[in-house]
């Protein structure tokens, strides 16, 4: 009988064991610390998650795997070879939900292929914060990941997601590099009508955390949030 592929979230950002606490529920601390075989993004930063979770064994002990963007597609099955042989892992993103805007998709797509249970457990997602925080529309919304880096493509990216918006009513939802946040939030001003309601969310989570949420019109008027070098989600609504 093969094991279960846990996908167990991360905070947003850097913290100790008490900010570890506030974020996840204690049924999925318990979890993962007890698990034995873990899949991360990047070796070092998941074992420095489990010192934090405070597992039950040596973090020496525990089999830590790496899964990013340069893992070969190959890999995959080498990865999910211990759930099948029966051991119960967990899947970790950096930051957040695994899987989700995360290359953890590609394991949990092969772990249905092959019949193994997944079990996802609740804690932070700063997509869905973001969402919840801006006042957009909340029944109706696309995560579109990163922009194009060139200037001007950016730019009719997002005049295109705003047309889309507003025929629609959807709300907007897309990412950005953080030393590149406010030369997106630029393009966002020139490129979107006035009326249109812009979001920018920043250090979810953290003791920084800011929201701000308004119409690009009043976005030229009044200073923006610091982004430099800061996560964060940004919101569009055109109406």
């Amino acid at each position: 009988m093969s094991g279960v592929l846990y996908l167990i979230p991360n905070t947003l950002g850097e913290g100790d064991a008490d900010a570890l606490a506030a974020v996840l529920p204690a049924p999925v601390r318990a979890r993962a610390a007890a698990l034995g075989y873990y899949i991360g993004e990047n070796a070092k930063t998941t074992r420095a998650f489990l010192k934090k979770v405070g597992t039950e064994r040596p973090i020496q002990e525990i089999d830590v795997r790496e899964l990013n963007v340069n893992t070969p597609a190959g890999e995959i099955d080498r990865l999910l070879a211990p759930i099948l042989a029966g051991t119960d892992a967990g899947l970790v993103s950096e930051a957040g939900c695994p899987a989700v805007a995360d290359p953890g998709a590609l394991l949990v797509r092969r772990a249905h292929e092959r019949g193994v249970k997944v079990v996802p457990f609740v804690g932070p997602s700063s997509i869905l914060l973001a969402l919840m925080a801006s006042g957009l529309n909340g029944q109706s919304f696309a995560f579109h990941g990163y922009l194009p880096v060139d200037a001007g493509e950016r730019a009719k990216r997002l005049r295109e997601l705003e047309q889309q918006s507003r025929k629609i009513k959807q709300t907007q939802i897309f990412i950005e590099t953080p030393y590149r946040n406010r030369a997106l939030l630029d393009t966002l001003l020139a490129s979107c009508a006035p009326s249109t309601i812009v979001c920018v969310a920043v250090d979810l989570t953290l003791a920084s955390e800011t929201i701000v949420s308004r119409a690009v019109s009043d976005w030229k008027k009044k200073p923006a949030p610091d982004l430099h070098k800061r996560p964060a989600i940004f919101l569009l609504l055109g109406v």
